[in-house]
């Protein structure tokens, strides 16, 4: 199955589509003003060492201080194989110290930025270790043979002088050397030249930032099913055709120019795509459906029958409407980048046959997802459980903000609510002052409510305060919004 890219370029921001069958299958948004941190690499300085959680905030010059757990601190790594601690925090780090650190998950919602001090810089072929002297294989490189192969060819490839390590990319199974080579020489002068402003800058500072999105889809994103990677920015893809001279040399037959007079996304319905996938509602072509609810805690995804009915029976509708379930969650999780907690809720199923291949469909299906997930079987509740590893935001959150309405509940309170809040409010006002009149503002509906149903018990609340109550509709406020004037 083949596979284009799609790069659209504008100012202030990078959208990356990948397109397998037609179909969107992955969505990456980066902002220049709010540009993704994983990878980047600081001079920190300890804010706080809480030695009773073992962990630290590392002030990076971010408007949240970043967290660093002990064991993400490379002087602490266990030597005994166990998994204390060798030192503990406190006899490591101290107040205003001066640390190295790399950011491993950006910061997300009120969490700020998640630390390591195991600093790591990656190139096309290989992962750059510079304080850890060992080779490491890919575990997509299944093959002993091919492991122990490529192991070798490293240690002989390994300047003298090196003291760290390197973990050998997939892409580098069939690589010339020469290519291994460029990647080793490209890495070393990289981390010589973060050591040279560590030495040189006061902390907080930046010291090394990961490629940009666009670069990283060239170096991490690109393989032997890609068929083209179109751009629809004649700068960067002059940009992009230099970094892939120098780094990618593979991926320059597929870099193509977009000229076209319609714009990228919309001649592969892109930004549709990207309407639906901010929505709860994802409906299946069998006439099915997922309801897909985000939490902070978690995210829920509940299937449903719907409209469809197979024409055996009804165990073999669910069957058939899980199994396409198990395909559309396992793309609605790239494409909405949802991570965490992940509960699916499947339609029940008596067979227990049905649930081992609706399971299986789920595993084949999430193959395909570059990023670290588990899962478990089907619980005594019916449910899927499972875990994607979260390193950045969702789409949702990157593209969206809580209503100002709902604050985020999903719902409002009716206007007969509102109405009853504000007789309780404008009672107790009147209790403690004593204007000439009481004036409520509120949205249109309110005020319409007060004028015709609730305007009995209106009366009746001003009979018994002794005060005139007037009405005025504000059209700026929502429908929860009121305020009370004392006139």
């Amino acid at each position: 199955m083949t596979e284009d890219i799609l790069i659209n370029v504008t100012p202030q921001e990078t959208r990356v589509a990948l397109i397998l069958q037609g179909a969107v299958q992955e969505l990456h948004v980066e902002r220049t003003s709010s540009r993704g941190r994983t990878g980047n690499v600081y001079l920190g300085r300890v804010a706080r060492v809480l030695p009773g959680m073992q962990s630290a905030f590392i002030d990076i010059g971010l408007e949240r201080a970043a967290f660093l757990h002990v064991a993400d601190i490379w002087e602490a790594r266990p030597r005994d194989g166990s998994n204390t601690p060798a030192q503990p925090i406190e006899k490591l780090l101290f107040d205003g110290q001066s640390v190295m650190v790399q950011v491993i998950k950006d910061p997300i919602g009120t969490k700020g930025a998640r630390l390591s001090t195991q600093i790591s810089i990656a190139g096309r072929m290989l992962v750059y270790l510079p304080q850890d002297p060992h080779i490491g294989i890919s575990q997509r490189i299944e093959k002993e043979a091919d492991r122990d192969a490529l192991r070798e060819r490293m240690q002989r490839l390994q300047p003298p002088d090196e003291k760290g390590g390197y973990i050998v990319r997939t892409m580098a199974e069939d690589a010339p050397e020469l290519d291994l080579q460029m990647d080793i020489e490209y890495l070393r002068k990289t981390w010589g030249a973060i050591t040279q402003q560590a030495r040189s800058r006061p902390a907080p500072t930046l010291l090394y930032q990961d490629l940009s999105l666009a670069q990283r889809v060239l170096r991490d994103f690109v393989h032997d099913e890609t068929s083209s990677i179109q751009v629809d920015s004649r700068e960067n893809f002059i940009k992009l055709h230099e970094f892939a001279s120098t780094y990618t040399p593979s991926v320059l037959p597929k870099l193509t120019h977009y000229t076209g007079e319609r714009p990228l996304f919309d001649l592969y319905s892109v930004e549709e795509e990207i309407e639906r996938a901010l929505g709860r509602r994802v409906d299946l072509k069998s006439g099915g459906y997922l309801i897909i609810d985000q939490t902070e805690a978690m995210t829920t995804i509940d299937v449903n029958t719907g409209s469809y009915v197979s024409g055996r029976n009804f165990d073999d509708t669910i069957f058939k409407t899980n199994l396409e379930a198990a395909q559309a969650i396992a793309r609605q999780l790239r494409l909405r980048n949802l991570g965490g907690i992940i509960i699916l809720d499947f339609i029940d199923m008596e067979n227990a046959e049905h649930r081992t291949a609706v399971l299986a469909e789920l595993n084949k299906a999430l193959a395909r997802d570059r990023t670290r997930m588990s899962v478990s079987g089907f619980s005594a509740l019916g449910l899927v459980e499972m875990t994607r590893k979260r390193t950045r935001e969702s789409l949702a959150h990157i593209l969206c903000e809580p209503c100002p309405a709902c604050a985020g509940k999903g719902q409002v309170k009716t206007a007969r609510t509102v109405c009853y809040e504000i007789l309780r409010e404008l009672l107790r006002e009147a209790k403690q002052f004593n204007p000439k009149e009481f004036r409520i503002l509120a949205s249109q509906l309110v005020i319409d409510l007060f004028l015709e149903e609730e305007s009995q018990h209106l009366a009746m609340l001003g009979d018994f305060v002794g005060k005139p109550i007037s009405l005025q509709v504000e059209g700026l406020f929502h429908q929860e919004q009121y305020d009370i004037i004392l006139m």
